[in-house]
């Protein structure tokens, strides 16, 4: 899906502009699961732009990665839970169907949370690289949370948000699997569940259903990513501007 984004000051004054994520573009550049790497890493990477991905195990998080940035960018996983390394791409953008000038931004695909057969350590390891990221991460990366359609805002979702509420991040939740809901009352159900969870969780900008199988919503969700990069690159050309 291609849509139009007008920037008043940045790319070519009052243009529209088409962009997209461009496929195949992301590039694996490093799993850290060592603490003191990955806080060496964010502490040289402080103003990047983009977007990082996290959810409950088995929520489809590869697959809605591979859905968004082209097949087999992110491994799917035969055994969920098990992956406890952030893995860092870097990707880049279409103008009008032709890669644009822009620098590569940034895909960060976290590890998932609330998996029950990890081992202490593990789970231990998890707390502090995801403490490290929420605390240390530039803020101009969204954070696009995953949640199953049909079993949406559970217990180990609730404490997810409870362990990032204080780091306010711009966030965008999507509902996946969207596909697998079978009756009108589900989707209804779904449907009433937004206004609650808008409410208790203020920070998410968005809300959207999709399926990584069906493709269905994921224009929806690529339209949020690319428009969250476009607004944080014209707000870093005003503040560059309002400095000279």
């Amino acid at each position: 899906m291609i849509f139009s984004v007008i920037l008043p000051q940045y790319l070519n004054l009052g243009t529209v502009m088409s962009y997209t994520i461009r496929q195949q573009s992301a590039q694996f550049k490093m799993g850290i699961s060592d603490i003191a790497q990955f806080e060496e890493w964010l502490a040289d990477h402080k103003d990047i732009i983009g977007v990082s991905f996290v959810g409950r195990s088995n929520v489809g998080k590869s697959s809605m990665i591979n859905a968004l940035f082209g097949s087999k960018t992110a491994r799917v996983s035969k055994t969920p839970g098990r992956t406890r390394e952030i893995n860092i791409f870097e990707f880049e953008l279409n103008l009008n169907g032709k890669k644009s000038d822009l620098p590569p931004f940034y895909l960060i695909d976290l590890p998932g949370y609330g998996f029950a057969e990890v081992s202490k350590e593990m789970s231990k390891n998890w707390n502090e690289l995801m403490g490290a990221f929420f605390a240390e991460a530039s803020e101009s990366m969204l954070l696009l949370n995953l949640q199953d359609a049909r079993h949406p805002d559970q217990d180990v979702d609730r404490q997810f948000y409870d362990f990032i509420k204080g780091f306010a991040r711009k966030t965008v939740l999507v509902f996946n699997k969207i596909d697998k809901l079978k009756t009108q009352k589900e989707r209804a159900a779904l449907e009433k569940l937004k206004p609650a969870l808008s409410k208790d969780y203020k920070w998410i900008r968005q809300m959207y259903f999709a399926s990584a199988e069906s493709k269905k919503g994921v224009p929806q969700v690529e339209e949020a990513i690319v428009t969250h990069i476009l607004e944080e690159l014209e707000l870093r050309k005003t503040h560059e501007d309002s400095d000279i």
